[in-house]
């Protein structure tokens, strides 16, 4: 009798690298903006290197109907900062598995608001990426995902953390 796949691969390990798959992505965003490594962003144009990590995309990647809202925020410091530590926190929580609820919360919203500065979207009339991520963000948050191959079950019962559950 030939095993199942299912036997092989279990729900929580499916969830868990989707995490850290996703964290991976989220981080790799803020290494590349940061120091320049030259996938999307060349050194030249590098946050250490004086750059805005957030001006050529709100500046000329932007269309639709909030356009001109995001071509507004392009260059202005505080939304770079926000920007890179958004990318920065919700990508090493989700790769350590820790702080979820927060990291779930706040990377969805990150995603959200990435989604509407291409309203509506160049390939589809309503989904692109952001939104896929937003919706496993979501089902991350909901089962959990932080307590298999990574510090969540440890993160959890944390007495600062049992006080304050958005914290988990």
């Amino acid at each position: 009798m030939t095993p199942k796949l299912s036997e092989y691969v279990r729900t929580e390990y499916v969830w868990a690298s989707a995490r850290i798959g996703l964290g991976f992505i989220i981080l790799w965003a803020f290494l590349d903006k940061t120091f320049g490594l030259g996938f999307a962003t060349k050194a030249s144009n590098s946050w250490i290197n004086g750059g805005s990590p957030t001006t050529g995309f709100l500046k000329f990647a932007t269309s639709g109907i909030f356009e001109g809202l995001f071509t507004g925020l392009a260059g202005n410091a505080v939304v770079d900062v926000l920007f890179m530590l958004a990318l920065l926190l919700v990508g090493v929580a989700l790769i350590l598995g820790v702080g979820m609820k927060i990291a779930t919360i706040s990377g969805g919203l990150l995603m959200l608001l990435l989604w509407m500065a291409n309203v509506p979207p160049a390939n589809n009339p309503i989904l692109d990426e952001h939104i896929i991520y937003l919706i496993l963000l979501i089902g991350l948050m909901k089962v959990r995902a932080g307590q298999t191959l990574g510090l969540g079950k440890w993160w959890s019962n944390m007495s600062l953390v049992k006080r304050f559950p958005i914290l988990e």
